[in-house]
């Protein structure tokens, strides 16, 4: 069995006369993390949002397990909504923003897409649901609406969600971008305790020290393409590229004092 779980291949997309991504080909094995870093307008939520086809691509084709599809712009023939389903389900999605249901409980958003999608009895999946906010440190918390909730704890509550789905791989699209700063620690605590399980997973983060601490590749992102990519000890510590020196520079600071991510979660 190979152990590539994400292939992209000649990858682009534009919107309108701006072309975001160009020509990107990456593979990620079983068990890697991936961080993607770069400026604002890089192309790296695009890029992940392409992946789960929450954004479809004009040309190039993505592999997800042993789900390929291949892009040709308007002639694209996109699966059905059925096996759409099945590709999104194989990748977990965390937003910036957590998207919950705000008229579901944190339980209820957990067991939404098992009852709906996988058709989980409902007893079964509020067990899973249950099990899930344990080990994001909330089942104290499983009654509680969203507006009940603060932000690290919605954002919590969200990759319960959608680790619930049982992905083979998680994207983390600026998870902590929307948090406090003293709500972040929370929220890396628990993506770092899901590195050390070995679940597959690709960040676009700007948290550089714990890209640095969790990620086995860290790819640079500049103008639509791959700039750099390699693991961390050369990307972040000893970039080859003008650019990924330029960009890191400013966060120099952060990058030499170790993150939150053994925060103690509340």
């Amino acid at each position: 069995m190979t152990s590539t779980v994400i292939e992209i291949a000649g990858l682009r997309k534009s919107f309108g006369a701006h072309v975001v991504l160009k020509d990107i080909s990456l593979k990620i094995e079983r068990g890697q993390v991936v961080a993607m870093i770069g400026p604002s307008g890089s192309g790296k939520s695009t890029l992940l949002r392409c992946i789960n086809l929450l954004t479809v691509p004009d040309g190039g084709r993505i592999a997800v397990g042993d789900q390929a599809i291949q892009f040709s712009g308007r002639d694209t023939a996109l699966p059905s909504e059925r096996k759409l389903a099945k590709f999104r389900a194989s990748t977990g999605m965390v937003f910036q923003h957590f998207n919950l249901f705000p008229h579901m409980t944190a339980l209820q958003n957990v067991m939404e897409g098992p009852v709906t999608v996988l058709k989980t009895p409902k007893a079964q999946a509020a067990a899973e649901a249950r099990a899930l906010l344990q080990k994001v440190g909330l089942l104290e918390r499983a009654d509680y609406y969203p507006d009940k909730l603060s932000g690290g704890q919605k954002q919590r509550v969200a990759i319960a969600r959608a680790l619930a789905m049982k992905p083979g791989v998680m994207l983390f699209d600026e998870a902590t971008s929307a948090l406090d700063p003293e709500l972040v620690g929370e929220v890396l605590t628990v993506i770092k305790g899901l590195a050390k399980e070995g679940m597959t997973m690709i960040l676009v983060t700007h948290e550089i020290g714990f890209a640095r601490e969790v990620a086995d590749q860290v790819i640079f992102m500049r103008d639509g393409v791959v700039a750099e990519c390699g693991p961390p000890g050369i990307v972040i510590d000893n970039p080859q590229q003008e650019s990924t020196r330029a960009f890191l520079g400013r966060f120099k600071a952060s990058a030499g004092t170790p993150e939150p991510a053994a925060a103690v979660i509340a």
